[in-house]
């Protein structure tokens, strides 16, 4: 439940993005459901607003829950291998 409330500022921020949205998943080692359900509907608000969601660096385990829950096949959702970077 804390792990949730820490990401509701950021999932905020996300949402008043002029542009597509970049989620560095590198440093992290588990997840639950609340977090995929998040970014599910972080990403169709997203794509909305035309905007997509890409997904960066997920370890294998993190990798292999979003695609077992099917997270990577929603219209605005990208998966990519590389961590993101600051620009």
């Amino acid at each position: 439940m804390a792990t949730k409330g820490r990401r509701r500022r950021p999932i905020s921020a996300a949402l008043q993005a002029s542009r597509d949205v970049i989620v560095d998943l590198s440093e992290l080692r588990s997840a639950d459901s609340s977090l995929i359900v998040d970014l599910a509907c972080l990403a169709q608000r997203l794509r909305a607003h035309g905007q997509t969601l890409w997904l960066a660096g997920a370890q294998p385990q993190i990798r292999k829950l979003i695609e077992g829950v099917g997270l990577h096949r929603l219209p605005a959702v990208r998966l990519s291998g590389a961590a993101a970077v600051a620009g």
